[in-house]
């Protein structure tokens, strides 16, 4: 593998920041044709839209599994977190399921996050995957884990880490009494 990188002059990194792009792309053609010319650029909002969905859905599936409550959660967080439509959510989770399927790791979506959003959205973004996490009323080992590497890489502070932990902790159990 090594060889065939250095050979075509891409890393890893590299391929996977050329597939986000890809993917940006057909969103935005996919928008521009069902809301009209006038779309932004497709690395503004959509982009990271697609990001912050993509690192949901990985975290609903980092126990191995993607139970209902999850999918619920991770639609109330985006919807919670940008205005769009029904429609656009549908179309936003297939597009970031195809790409969280495709991605052999979460850099392509980490360094996107790191270089568009603000640290109040990134941690908007980090308690949006505790609530994916808490959900089905467990979190699991390899939830945490993977929100703790994503919170590292995208460089969010310990103390907040915990301090997202403990708001989604414990909206989690206020919702569920």
């Amino acid at each position: 593998r090594r060889l065939r990188t250095a050979r075509h002059g891409r890393t890893a990194a590299a391929h996977h920041a050329g597939r986000l792009c890809a993917v940006l792309t057909k969103l935005k053609e996919f928008l521009a044709a069902h809301l009209g010319a006038d779309t932004p650029p497709v690395h503004s909002a959509h982009g990271r839209h697609l990001a912050a969905a993509a690192l949901l859905i990985e975290v609903a599936r980092a126990d191995y599994g993607f139970d209902p409550r999850e999918q619920l959660a991770l639609q109330l967080a985006l919807r919670r977190s940008f205005d769009l439509s029904e429609a656009e959510i549908d179309t936003l989770l297939a597009l970031a399921e195809a790409e969280a399927r495709e991605a052999t790791s979460s850099y392509a979506f980490t360094r996107l996050i790191n270089d568009e959003y603000s640290d109040e959205e990134k941690s908007q973004l980090l308690r949006a995957m505790w609530s994916v996490a808490f959900a089905d009323g467990e979190v699991d080992r390899y939830e945490e884990h993977l929100i703790r590497k994503i919170a590292g890489l995208i460089y969010v502070p310990h103390q907040e880490f915990i301090r997202t932990k403990l708001m989604a902790g414990t909206e989690f159990e206020q919702n569920r009494d």
